[in-house]
């Protein structure tokens, strides 16, 4: 995982927030108080970088985010694509503007999986728009099994 951002979560904000970065749509979830659960959150529609940023920030707030994790869209080899750089570079305004640590995560095959997951029987762009929240969803997910694979155990 690469870090965008070194800062620490700011204390008692213990939620992370994840996007699931894209051109059209961004879809975004959360985790619980806990930092153990992910739910699909909302799918923003993309607007302008200003307005896509000032509605991120709105939603780390009410929801009192301590961290982001924007997911990685690697390819399959592992190699990183165009996409993979524009969602590095947003990764870094985030950090910036919100003042939040922000990591990097795989996403690979996380689109896939959220629309096996996705039960919503609608139109074709309705369901890619609850996709990408439940694609965010599977990548919050991830790495929160892997954060608790790390964390060192207490006796």
């Amino acid at each position: 995982m690469n870090r965008a951002a070194k800062n620490t979560a700011p204390p008692g904000k213990d939620r992370v927030m994840a996007i699931d970065y894209g051109r059209k749509r961004m879809g975004v979830a959360i985790s619980d108080e806990l930092g153990m659960t992910a739910r699909p959150l909302v799918t923003l529609e993309r607007k302008n970088r200003r307005d896509d940023l000032r509605r991120l920030r709105e939603l780390a707030r009410a929801h009192q985010v301590g961290r982001i994790v924007v997911g990685n869209p690697v390819r399959l080899d592992g190699s990183a694509g165009e996409m993979a750089a524009e969602a590095a570079g947003f990764a870094a305004r985030i950090a910036k503007e919100l003042q939040l640590p922000v990591e990097m995560v795989d996403e690979r095959l996380s689109s896939w999986e959220a629309q096996q997951t996705a039960t919503t029987k609608t139109k074709r762009s309705k369901q890619s728009a609850g996709v990408d929240a439940v694609a965010a969803a599977v990548i919050l997910r991830e790495f929160l099994d892997h954060e608790q694979t790390r964390k060192p155990t207490r006796k």
